[in-house]
């Protein structure tokens, strides 16, 4: 297994909303989650990714269990194997398209010279090579999500997680996006796990959970 959650509880104040979810991701597998708003669904993706803290239960991603690292060790986790995709792009207006792509390996402190390299070849196959130099307030919202999604893959994470990934567009940009982010983690290798109310975008995925109340209803 690739990430593994085992009794997960998660609650804010009063309020449970995971409620003891128990689930195994596969490598290289496509995952889509749908469910009515407050279900968990998203709460679920940034646990998984780090980005919150447990109430209960444990959370492994291959032999690292994420919830007894420090916090140096969960932040590399976080920006070396995450790829975090969110509804908005939240890229910074004052950096070109390739130096916000670029910002994580910095952090990270690897080799900027072959991330580039690598950034390069991903950028032809989503067709944003000729907008790396131009600046995100220079480009439609489909452009936007697409420099978005090479900026979360740039690193080659074996997870890539979206969080309504293709909420902000329309439904063309919406099917066209979506089978770009579907393309790219089957290129690289990346277990994929995607929120959505969309059903156009939930219909390209063989593997479908159904979140209510806190729990998964189905699989």
């Amino acid at each position: 297994m690739m990430i593994s959650l085992k009794n997960v509880v998660k609650k804010y104040a009063q309020r449970t909303v995971l409620n003891g979810i128990s689930l195994d991701l596969d490598a290289k597998t496509q995952y889509v989650i749908k469910g009515p708003s407050g279900s968990g669904k998203s709460t679920l993706l940034y646990l998984i990714a780090g980005m919150e803290y447990l109430d209960g239960g444990e959370i492994r991603y291959q032999d690292l269990l994420i919830n007894e690292l420090n916090d140096q060790d969960l932040a590399s986790y976080r920006n070396l194997q995450v790829g975090l995709i969110f509804q908005f792009h939240f890229l910074l207006s004052t950096l070109s398209n390739l130096e916000n792509i670029l910002l994580p390996a910095r952090i990270a402190g690897v080799s900027l010279r072959k991330i580039k390299s690598n950034v390069l070849d991903l950028a032809k196959i989503l067709g944003v090579e000729e907008l790396l130099k131009k600046y995100p307030y220079q480009l439609s919202g489909g452009e936007l999500q697409r420099i978005n999604i090479l900026r979360a893959i740039s690193l080659t994470p074996k997870v890539i997680l979206g969080d309504e990934p293709t909420g902000s567009l329309d439904q063309e940009n919406s099917k066209r996006v979506i089978t770009l982010l579907r393309d790219v983690a089957t290129s690289i290798g990346s277990t994929l796990l995607v929120v959505t109310h969309d059903d156009l975008v939930a219909s390209g995925f063989q593997n479908h959970l159904y979140m209510e109340d806190g729990k998964i209803k189905s699989v």
